[in-house]
């Protein structure tokens, strides 16, 4: 007899396991997967899934004051804002820079003086954080070192969360 065979005819329990082994790696070998019946499309269907759209592609452009005014959540549903001359398409986080967000009074507008003087307050931010949009833009010339390097932060922070889509330029410039 083989040296194989041996040792499962002396202990019948040696050849009640090799069954099992047996079926595991025939089904790992042989697996028996059934397609889809639907292509999931959310995240709950599975892995695999396909958005129902791509997402529009966002182009890199200038923006004025009052180009960047229109989005601002209510007239248009995306929402950009800037600091320190970039613009930042913040629609992912609507809840918070949309309106009735905490940060929603910086939609569609120049962030910079008010992200640089952490005032979020809807009341100082309407009166001295905005500046007019047809007016010239925030030059920050009287912000002190920290309030600047508290806005760098901001700018970094935007930098990593959201898409820069553009930069901020004079009313006239564009």
């Amino acid at each position: 007899m083989s040296s194989f065979a041996q040792p499962l005819i002396e202990t019948p329990l040696n050849a009640l396991l090799l069954v099992p082994i047996a079926y595991y790696a025939y089904s790992i070998a042989f697996p028996n997967v059934k397609p889809a019946a639907t292509i999931p499309t959310d995240w709950r269907g599975g892995y695999s899934w396909k958005p129902a759209s791509h997402p529009k592609t966002v182009l890199y452009k200038r923006y004025t004051p009052k180009t960047l005014q229109p989005f601002n959540g209510v007239d248009s549903p995306r929402i950009l804002l800037a600091i320190n001359g970039k613009v930042f398409d913040v629609t992912a986080g609507g809840s918070f820079y949309g309106p009735g967000g905490p940060y929603g009074n910086f939609a569609g507008r120049d962030a910079s003086r008010g992200m640089a003087k952490q005032s979020f307050d809807k009341g100082s931010i309407a009166t001295d954080m905005l500046l007019p949009i047809d007016g010239p833009i925030d030059t920050l010339s009287d912000i002190t070192p920290d309030e600047r390097e508290n806005m760098m932060g901001w700018v970094e922070h935007f930098s990593h969360k959201y898409i820069v889509c553009g930069e901020l330029v004079e009313n006239d410039a564009a």
